[in-house]
């Protein structure tokens, strides 16, 4: 296999080719765009470290993926409690390019009220398409968990666009 055929030579060369597609999924991942450009750039300051041995074995960007997971749960757990602030943050979505591949802006604003554990979950099993047992091993929890983390993220959701329809009806 020639060094073309395994991938990038470089980080600056994966970088250059992957670095839209990581912000995007920093963005789906976190719900909001600045944090997910810090969890790119987290991730790709310890693909850095870790180059030589992650690009032997053809998949740097696996390695930066389950790295943004594993940080946005971290994150999670060390900010458990709502922050209250003066102002509220404008929660629109203002990536353009995710609006026009996936269509529907209220869907990932409706993502973004989850909390970070149900809204990786979700993003794992349906804009990455991976099984529970998959997913558990990114995040760290059981098979079990997945489940029970994405059962209770459906029903906020279903709960959400049911009032939403119910809104609109009584307008």
């Amino acid at each position: 296999m020639t060094e073309d055929q395994r991938g990038p030579a470089n980080l600056t060369e994966f970088v250059r080719v992957r670095g839209t597609e990581l912000r995007r999924y920093g963005f789906v991942l976190t719900g909001d765009l600045d944090e997910g450009n810090d969890l790119v750039q987290e991730a790709l300051i310890r693909l850095s470290d870790a180059w030589p041995r992650v690009r032997s074995k053809d998949d740097p960007e696996g390695f930066v993926r389950v790295t943004m997971v594993r940080l946005h749960i971290s994150r999670w757990r060390r900010r458990r409690r709502e922050r209250l602030v003066a102002v509220v943050p404008d929660t629109a979505i203002s990536d353009a390019d995710i609006e026009r591949l996936n269509g529907d802006p209220g869907l990932w604003r409706m993502l973004a009220t989850l909390p970070p554990r149900q809204r990786a979950v979700l993003v794992l099993r349906y804009y990455e398409d991976l099984a529970d047992e998959d997913i558990a091993g990114r995040i760290g929890v059981s098979r079990n968990t997945v489940r029970s983390l994405a059962a209770r993220g459906l029903a906020k959701l279903r709960t959400q666009t049911f009032d939403a329809v119910h809104d609109l009806g009584s307008v």
